[in-house]
């Protein structure tokens, strides 16, 4: 063990050791958020000068303090709420939906290694990745100033969408930590069934420093609107910010930042490991598909803290995203059992469930800037892609991607995310981009443009993950190695690596 944290301290000071330390800001730090204005607003007009008063000021009055940002108690019960919201979805969510699919032999490995996963990523984030994603740097990687949560204290604030509203810090490194832990634990399904358990730990460690934080830090990195007074500030936040979020990205809770990233990490390490001992000629059918249907149900619930969370107050546009992640689910699901009904005779479980989590991932990215409608149609056409995802494009791809972890999730983000920059247009329901120097949404949207600059977002996630994966995954198998033995993979996980199993024989 001390060797593995001596080599993971070593790599994140190679990474990392060139960036400047930031200083704290006095300002809320940033937070995901809608982007401000695509470019700083030209026609902003400026305030009306102020009435002439009807008595000079005493000579040694001392002019008007600013008011100071509202933490407001709704705000903050909502955002403690979501977080355990999105905790259900991880533990015990995701682990059950994946412990349904896999054999009955490797239902503990699965469990254990997205619960460990939760723990470990929960203990490296208030150690630097909060810092890392959420500080000033430069547009692809935050700094050290809150390493091990340095000035985050009770009285420390957050931004959140509104000017002059913001949150407790501690609630919102709590509500990201949730995010940062559920982001590994959902690759591990891509290579279930054969992986040794430290490897998983050990490259989970790496992809989360090199890979998770940098995305994070350059889609959801902002100084907060607070920052943003007029064309001049905007472009000094739109500077400092990550790369991106100043490109006008549209992220709301996590489509490429989530569900891209680790859908490609786990097509590569799907890749890079191989397949599993018989795969193609011995059935490796989900050995419970109740417990896979309570995982999934657990997992809709929790999304509702994922994304209506995403928005860190209690408030229309909440509520908005609340009842997107309902109704865009609820159409995935009919699409893909309607799709599987005509391709294969029959609508299975497996493939319902399937639906549910298609369209979970494809309205992530979308949640707070669609319509009601806009979800609606972006949840059926989730569920079409996604299908084709896991049956055709899978068989394309030649990959034993085990739980369908690209399928799902990498090609859900990615049309999520994309249809984001389609139905966020206000001709189809959508919020457009906000200016917050007009404090206004903006007067004009470009279908086309915001498309290209969410494709610029999916092609940067793709190509940074699976670069980061494929080196990380390498450089595991070259010092401690990747795979189990082909006795201990036939035997079963639980019993050869945990040395227990799920069920009485």
């Amino acid at each position: 063990m001390k060797r593995l944290f001596s080599y993971i301290a070593l790599t994140a000071a190679l990474a990392f050791g060139g960036n400047a330390i930031a200083q704290d800001k006095a300002a809320a730090p940033a937070a995901e958020a809608k982007p401000a204005a695509a470019a700083p607003a030209e026609a902003a007009k400026p305030a009306a000068a102020p009435a002439a008063p009807s008595a000079a000021p005493a000579a040694d009055a001392k002019p008007a303090e600013a008011p100071k940002p509202k933490v407001d108690k709704g705000d903050t019960a909502w955002m403690l709420v979501a977080t355990c919201l999105v905790i259900l979805m991880t533990i015990p969510g995701l682990a059950l939906f994946y412990a349904g699919m896999v054999r009955s032999k490797n239902v503990l490995s699965v469990l254990m290694q997205v619960f460990v996963c939760f723990c470990m990523i929960a203990v490296l984030w208030v150690i630097y990745g909060y810092s890392v994603a959420f500080s000033g740097g430069n547009a692809y990687f935050g700094g050290f100033s809150k390493m091990f949560l340095s000035g985050v204290n009770a009285d420390a604030v957050a931004a959140t969408f509104s000017k002059g509203v913001v949150i407790p810090e501690l609630a919102f490194v709590a509500f990201q930590l949730t995010f940062a832990a559920i982001t590994p634990a959902l690759i591990v399904g891509a290579f279930a069934e054969r992986v040794k358990f430290s490897a998983v730990l050990v490259f989970l460690v790496l992809w989360f420093t090199f890979a998770y934080l940098p995305i994070a830090h350059m889609v959801w990195y902002w100084d907060g609107p607070d920052a943003i007074t007029d064309a001049k500030t905007l472009e000094t936040v739109t500077a400092a910010a990550g790369w991106l979020w100043a490109k006008g990205a549209l992220d709301f809770a996590g489509g490429t930042v989530v569900h891209l990233n680790a859908g490609i990490a786990g097509l590569v390490g799907a890749y890079v490991i191989g397949k599993r001992v018989g795969y193609g000629k011995e059935s490796m059918a989900p050995h419970n598909l109740p417990l896979t249907m309570v995982g999934a149900c657990l997992l809709w619930v929790g999304w509702f803290g994922f994304n209506a969370g995403s928005n860190l107050e209690a408030n229309g546009t909440t509520a908005a995203a609340f009842l997107n992640t309902l109704v865009a689910t609820a159409a995935a699901t009919l699409s893909w059992s309607l799709i599987e009904s005509i391709g294969k005779g029959k609508a299975s479980m497996l493939g319902a469930v399937s639906g549910a989590v298609a369209g979970l991932v494809a309205i992530t990215p979308a949640c707070g800037f669609v319509g009601t409608m806009g979800a609606l149609v972006l949840g059926a056409i989730a569920g079409l892609v996604c299908y084709w995802g896991v049956n055709g494009l899978k068989r394309l791809l030649g990959a034993d991607d085990s739980l369908d972890v690209f399928g799902v999730h990498g090609v859900g983000g990615a049309t999520g995310a994309i249809l984001t920059g389609v139905f966020a247009a206000p001709s189809l329901g959508g919020t457009g981009i906000y200016d917050y120097v007009a404090n206004k949404a903006g007067d004009a949207y470009s279908i086309w443009d915001q498309v290209v600059i969410q494709a610029t977002g999916c092609l940067t996630t793709l190509v940074w993950s699976g670069v980061v994966a494929f080196i990380a995954f390498k450089l595991v198998d070259l010092t401690i190695g990747l795979r189990v033995t082909e006795e201990e993979e036939r035997e079963g996980l639980d019993v050869s690596t945990h040395g227990e199993g799920a069920y009485r024989m």
